[in-house]
């Protein structure tokens, strides 16, 4: 199988996450996405719902999404959720199929900041989504990294799917730009408004059940 991982803090989850990870599925046929909540996320503030809301929330959009899957790997884990462990973890776990780690070109950019992101690729493919406003400059550190492991999505489609995973390649998937953050969700939900078209209707229904993000 071709497995994408989406991982994030999802505070809460919203379109946002949701609409790029099945156009990243779509792009590149992949069999399935695992949609991975960090525990203690390293770049990031703490967040504002319990791990275990978080969880939730995540689990019931899954349910509505085919080829969808909550990951709590992360979650169960009482240390910073570094992505090289992560990654080592899930290969490991998935030893026959190849993974595609979904990250943004905000974070490819700074992802020689990131702990130990030299051995990612021993354990997975990345997939690049191209964002409006994050380019990567041609002088950039990384800009040699990309065109050293680049492959067109094209290419991907015309190989068949090899016995042994083929692991370090980079694929960049253009998507539909959405100017959604959790912080604006929260802060919506915060002043007592309904984010509209923001989350999908599971996801809010949680949030006034268990009373979320309330001032």
């Amino acid at each position: 199988m071709r497995i994408g991982i989406l991982g994030g803090t999802f505070d809460p989850i919203h379109y946002g996450h949701i609409h790029p990870a099945m156009e990243v599925k779509q792009a590149l046929g992949l069999d399935k996405i695992l949609l991975m909540p960090n525990h203690i996320p390293p770049h990031k503030q703490q967040p504002h719902s319990t791990t275990a809301q978080r969880l939730d929330m995540v689990a019931d959009v899954c349910t509505q999404l085919d080829g969808f899957e909550l990951c709590d790997i992360e979650a169960k884990r009482n240390t910073p959720s570094y992505t090289v462990v992560t990654l080592k973890q899930l290969h490991k776990q998935y030893p026959n199929d190849e993974l595609f780690f979904i990250m943004g070109m905000d974070s490819f950019i700074h992802l020689q900041s990131w702990h130990k992101w030299q051995q990612l690729f021993e354990f997975s493919n990345l997939v690049i989504c191209q964002r409006p406003g994050w380019q990567l400059a041609k002088g950039h550190p990384m800009q040699q990294v990309l065109s050293a492991r680049h492959e067109t999505i094209d290419a991907l489609k015309k190989a068949e799917l090899p016995h042994t995973p083929v692991l370090g390649r980079i694929f960049t998937v253009d998507i539909t730009p959405r100017d959604i953050s959790s912080t604006q969700i929260r802060s919506l939900l915060t002043q007592g408004e309904i984010p509209q078209d923001t989350l999908m209707p599971t996801t809010l229904n949680y949030i006034k059940k268990q009373r979320l993000y309330l001032a």
